[in-house]
């Protein structure tokens, strides 16, 4: 196992042999299995992070990711990627119909795909300009900022807004 302590946090977390997080809490108990999750994806990535154990309990809590020591940060960073799966669209290429059911293809931050939107309630606004897009086969794809995106993907998503 790989130790990513550092001195700035009274616990350690380190990967075992197996890829699970193992925390040894600030009292020497060792959790395996935790899983880090964040309590704003969206809205406020580097704020409010929770290190759950196996029992679903939550054993820390991090104010701000970016706080963390780099190597530690690094690894929860890691953990995180390979939980979510949040692709970002970046461009709207086309939409088949302006009502719904309706094809998109879009250009995200994984590269090019499509999707069905089944109705307009499955594009739900958050905080600021940010939107949740979710597809007919339940992938949700995320608009960090609506009025970011170029005019023509900013009109094809008007229609649906």
């Amino acid at each position: 196992m790989s130790d990513v302590s550092h001195a700035t946090t009274p616990w350690q977390l380190q990967r075992n042999g197996f890829g699970r997080l193992v925390l040894t809490d600030a009292q020497g108990a060792v959790h395996t299995g935790v899983v880090p999750v964040r309590a704003f994806p969206i809205g406020a990535p580097d704020e409010g992070l929770s290190l759950i154990g196996a029992d679903g309990h939550e054993l820390v809590w991090i104010e701000r990711l970016s706080a963390l020591p780099p190597a530690l940060g690094q690894l929860l960073q890691e953990e995180l990627a390979q939980r979510e799966f949040t692709p970002v669209i970046e461009r709207i290429v086309s939409v088949s119909t302006f009502s719904t059911p309706s094809h998109w293809q879009v250009e995200t931050d994984r590269g090019p795909t499509q999707f069905v939107l089944r109705s307009e309630d499955d594009i739900r606004r958050l905080e600021g300009q940010a939107l949740l897009v979710l597809s007919g086969h339940g992938v949700t794809f995320a608009v960090r900022d609506r009025f970011a995106l170029d005019g023509a993907s900013r009109r094809l998503l008007d229609r649906f807004l």
